[in-house]
């Protein structure tokens, strides 16, 4: 049987839009990209001939052949693109976060589960190398029972640029940005935390939000620390996990990033990472520790895995690859964790059949 091909519209073509969707979506088999909504339509017709440049969002879920909406724009207009993407019958793809609350966030799910149309969220940092070669190490038990876990995402980015994420906007700063990745990360592997404690900065010469952040997650028998900052000009570990048989510590980027930005599109061999992490193992009998450093490669990253699962999702074959469920739970730890540096404490995150509430706890 052939395969059904779905028409997309693309909402903003920024560097989300331009680097990471429209490539990745022209990439996939049973997927269209018709038509882009962005008010640089030059930009649009010499990245992307034979597809159409409009001007507004509402032009696209106008369409017709239009099925699915994928709506990269700043944080802030997720929700109102969002709700009119619905409300016109799309199914609908929205750049990490979801929304800039956990509120906006319900209103969503409830509106695409009454339309029965699928909403899912880009949050694409599950498909780097780095992050599924952890997955498999902890799902193999290589390292016995984890006991610590720090994930960076570091960059050295002095100057402060005029984008919107760097202005006082609802959803701007380095928390929303890198944060949600990290959070998402964190909770793939472990679920939702007992825990949270957040420490915000504004590190940079006239940093106007923050553009550093230590996050500390609980999960009562291990302790996941997240950290990003811009300011950070020699290399670190992009992750490292401590257990009970040893350790794995993984330096250098996922390449996929930078070869999206550089026009390469995903082709054999694609997302394979040249620089192995090091694991570092208890090989010793009982009684003794004798450990053995050894280069362990990198599991390939695989960013067209979320378009590819969003097409199986659209055919009714697979759940979206991620959840609405999942995207509010990172909803809700961005929160909580705002929360938390706005008290100054601990938030521990509790549920009570069904989502989470938050309640403070000094600690």
């Amino acid at each position: 049987m052939k395969q059904q091909t779905y028409g997309v519209g693309l909402v903003g073509f920024g560097v989300a839009g331009r680097h990471f969707h429209a490539p990745l979506i022209q990439a996939t088999p049973g997927l269209e990209l018709l038509a882009v909504a962005s008010s640089r339509a030059d930009a649009v017709q010499e990245a992307l001939p034979g597809v159409e440049a409009v001007p507004k969002a509402a032009a696209l879920f106008a369409r017709r052949d239009i099925d699915l909406v994928v709506i990269a724009t700043p944080n802030e207009t997720h929700f109102p693109l969002g709700k009119a993407a619905l409300a016109a019958g799309k199914h609908l793809v929205i750049d990490k976060p979801l929304t800039v609350s956990v509120s906006e966030a319900r209103l969503l799910k409830a509106q695409a589960e009454k339309a029965e149309r699928m909403l899912s969220v880009f949050h694409n940092r599950r498909w780097d190398s780095d992050f599924l070669t952890l997955q498999k190490l902890l799902e193999a038990q290589t390292l016995g029972r984890p006991v610590s876990l720090e994930l960076r995402f570091d960059r050295f980015r002095p100057q402060v640029v005029d984008r919107w994420r760097d202005h006082h906007k609802p959803g701007s700063g380095i928390w929303y940005d890198l944060g949600a990745h990290l959070l998402d990360q964190a909770h793939v592997l472990f679920g939702m935390p007992k825990a949270i404690f957040l420490e915000l900065a504004a590190a940079r010469d006239k940093a106007e939000v923050d553009d550093e952040f230590l996050a500390l997650l609980d999960y009562e028998d291990m302790r996941v620390t997240l950290q990003a900052s811009s300011l950070v000009a020699e290399t670190t570990p992009r992750l490292a996990v401590h257990g009970t048989r040893g350790s794995f510590v993984k330096y250098g980027a996922d390449p996929q990033e930078r070869w999206l930005r550089e026009g390469r599109l995903p082709a054999p061999a694609w997302g394979e990472d040249p620089q192995p992490g090091e694991l570092l193992l208890d090989q010793g009998e009982e009684g003794e520790v004798s450990l053995v450093r050894q280069a362990h490669p990198a599991v390939p990253g695989d960013y067209p895995a979320f378009y590819a699962g969003i097409v199986d999702a659209l055919a009714g074959e697979a759940a979206p690859p991620v959840s609405v469920d999942q995207a509010l739970a990172v909803m809700t730890l961005i929160e909580a964790g705002l929360d938390s540096y706005r008290q100054g404490r601990w938030i521990r995150l509790r549920e009570e059949g069904g989502p989470r509430h938050l309640n403070g706890l000094g600690r």
